[in-house]
């Protein structure tokens, strides 16, 4: 339902609106929803380069009709991690590291950039000059044979302020083992220390190997002035009543968590915003009957793709953000390729067609928005194609797209030295797209050992709908099933996620050696400090329950495996055992008889859930009585060589069950489905299009 003004203003006069903001690199997506009527309200607006507070204000008060008084909840998803760290934008950081240790982030694990390249270069993103040994030394078994010195402490901390540092990250070799000389050296920091910006590393991260801990307490060092001065600027920029309307973040792990926690560990915002939107995929796709769903986010510059398996997100401990940028701490695994809406089409050095990872972004935008930009990008291509309405773009920005504009951007840059038709060059620039964004989804899917056939496609994103189909016959998917409002899907999945904190204990210790009344106790202590840190937020819960996973191995091995352990029932050797051959045995079908088994760490998640979501909520709002009522016009559609004739349709106003076979396109504010030739197009309970091959 989208809500007229006045109803907006009249009928919701308590705090019952929660809203959900998601900023891409080309649009800020925002999706209000009444918690008391089901009301839905979506905005698309340009995102803000610079400063995305703008935007993520702007698409607030269109959402609202500038009165946020009915608001109770605000939760984001950001990419100012992201973008800073991808594009070295963040803030001068320092190290204070033991004697020895300046070099572990460009030494990291021996690996290059280019995996068959003989040489390659990495540059850390805090300098060399700002990376300071003092003399301490604790040994792997936790014994202190150097205890830290305050002078050289504070010494050390000088000089970085002296260097114009905004802020510091302490490593201290063998930390994890124990946090004496850190903690010590952290209180010696935190006077000398000008601002709030001391990154400690078993804070973070008290967890065994040195790179990753270094890695990921440096990068949040890194982070820290960016992201919580723009969180800052969000908070003093939102119009607050007399109870105030609470912002929270969401993490890569797909919780969320308060802006006070997101200031303090930015890091843990690495991967927010696409984070968001597969949590909504999941939760559409199961009401909808679909365990197993690929989710495919297309947005202006880039396209992600996840899994989602028996109903449940896939979460790695570990990602590499770029080349070297390695953080450890639970995230929603994913793919990431430079195939957006505004990824920009051109001719390689062999002369081969290539989507390249340069987008035009909002601003300038592709070609066809007439903004500037001359070169040609996937939306021109659609457009060309007669798979986007010209009259009809998303975003409120513009009033049309310009076709004459997409078709010189092709002609010049891509068809004229190639030799082909205009239309030709358009539909190979979509194949090359398509073809990139199918390797992607066969990454996580088949070279994972996983049956695309009981696997449905769950596009999202301004631009994911209108290549579903093609990646749906290309792979050999079930299905393709397209949300409700795909173009915001990533807003709608902050609105629906819960409250997550994670933390991580190194046991590094023999099964046959645990000592399980001191790990239980650890356990305790764990979700104690877990559930005070939920309890902060002003969020409505429902439940709270813990995650408790073990990552364990064979002695010699290198690798782990994430053991799941009943959070109900104290933890026993025989108990513990019985898990690891479980998992072990469902990864590699075959245990290691006679070898001993080692645990390596314990990670604990505590889950405030918020109110579920009724999907069907989704659905509502008025219905046509017949396809044809939704009929908008006709618009000549180029696909397999050849235009075809098609309808344009209103996809909101599509009656429930109503079918639609292609070639035709529907059409929304914050998207369009392509519906390919030979598919067609069904919608179900939950106000989803499935789509389907003709023959199914």
């Amino acid at each position: 339902m989208i809500l007229r003004k006045v109803t907006f203003l009249e009928k919701i006069m308590s705090k019952s609106i929660v809203i959900g903001v998601d900023v891409g690199g080309t649009f800020t997506d925002t999706l209000a929803l009444d918690e008391a009527t089901g009301a839905v309200r979506v905005e698309k607006v340009p995102s803000t380069k610079g400063d995305q507070s703008n935007g993520f204000l702007s698409g607030i008060l269109a959402a609202t009709d500038h009165d946020l008084s009915s608001v109770s909840t605000i939760i984001h998803g950001t990419t100012v991690a992201t973008n800073a760290l991808l594009e070295r934008k963040g803030a001068k950081a320092g190290i204070i590291t033991s004697e020895g240790f300046r070099d572990v982030l460009e030494m990291r694990r021996r690996d290059r950039p280019s995996t068959w390249g003989l040489w390659g270069q990495f540059t850390p993103v805090i300098e060399r000059k700002c990376r300071l040994e003092v003399p301490e030394r604790t040994l792997a078994n936790g014994t202190v044979v150097k205890d830290v010195d305050e002078a050289s402490i504070k010494a050390a901390a000088q000089e970085l302020i002296a260097q114009g540092c905004d802020s510091v990250c302490l490593f201290f070799i063998n930390g994890y083992a124990n946090t004496d000389n850190e903690i010590k050296a952290a209180r010696i920091l935190r006077q000398v220390w000008p601002n709030d910006y001391v990154s400690v590393a078993t804070e973070i991260l008290p967890e065994i190997r040195e790179f990753e801990r270094c890695s990921t307490a440096s990068l949040n060092a890194y982070l820290q002035p960016v992201v919580a001065n723009y969180l800052a600027r969000l908070e003093t920029r939102i119009v607050k009543d007399e109870a105030g309307s609470e912002i929270l973040i969401v993490q890569s792990n797909g919780g969320i968590m308060s802006v006070d926690t997101a200031k303090a560990l930015p890091v843990r915002t690495a991967l927010s915003g696409p984070a968001a939107g597969v949590v909504a995929a999941r939760q559409i796709a199961k009401a909808a009957g679909f365990e197993n769903v690929i989710t495919c986010d297309m947005g202006g510059t880039s396209f992600d793709v996840s899994l989602v398996a028996d109903g449940q997100n896939m979460l790695t401990s570990q990602a590499s953000i770029d080349f070297g940028m390695v953080i450890r701490t639970p995230m929603i695994e994913m793919s990431t390729i430079g195939a957006g809406g505004g990824s920009i089409a051109h001719i390689d050095e062999t002369g081969l067609l290539e989507i390249g990872t340069d987008s035009a972004g909002s601003d300038p935008g592709p070609a066809c928005y007439g903004l500037g930009n001359e070169r040609p990008t996937v939306t021109d291509a659609n457009l060309v194609l007669g798979r986007i309405d010209a009259r009809k773009p998303i975003g409120n920005k513009l009033k049309a797209l310009d076709r004459d504009a997409a078709v010189a951007a092709i002609k010049t840059h891509i068809a004229d030295p190639l030799g082909m038709d205009v239309e030709e060059t358009a539909e190979a620039l979509i194949k090359v797209a398509n073809s990139k964004m199918a390797g992607a989804i066969r990454l996580i899917s088949i070279e994972r050992g996983h049956d695309p056939k009981i696997f449905a496609a769950m596009p999202f994103g301004g631009g994911g709908a209108l290549h579903a189909g093609a990646l749906m016959q290309d792979i050999g998917l079930a299905a393709a099933v397209i949300p409700r409002y795909p173009g915001v899907n990533s807003a709608l999945g902050c609105v629906m996620s819960d409250i997550r904190h994670d933390e991580v204990r190194t046991l590094n210790t023999m099964l046959d050696a645990l000592n399980c009344k001191e790990v239980n106790g650890l356990i305790q202590a764990m979700t104690q400090m877990g559930h005070s840190i939920i309890k902060k937020s002003k969020a409505k819960l429902v439940a709270t329950e813990s995650v408790i996973e073990l990552d364990m191995l064979y002695m010699g091995q290198t690798h782990a495996v994430a053991v799941p352990i009943p959070s109900d029932k104290p933890l026993s050797p025989d108990l513990i055992r019985d898990a690891f051959e479980a998992t072990y045995l469902k990864i590699y079908s075959r245990l290691l008889d006679e070898i001993p088994i080692r645990i390596l760490n314990l990670r604990l998640s505590v889950i405030g859930k918020r109110p579920q979501i009724d999907i069907k909520m989704l659905a509502r709002g008025q219905r046509a009585e017949s396809v044809a009522a939704c009929y908008l016009t006709d618009q000549k559609i180029f696909a397999n060589g050849a235009w075809h004739d098609a309808g344009i349709y209103d996809r909101l106003l599509l009656p429930q069950g109503s079918k639609i076979l292609g070639p035709a396109l529907l059409v929304q504010p914050d998207a369009t489905i392509y519906v390919d030739p030979g598919l067609s197009a069904e919608v179900d309970d939950f106000g989803n299009i499935i789509l389907k091959s003709e023959e199914d």
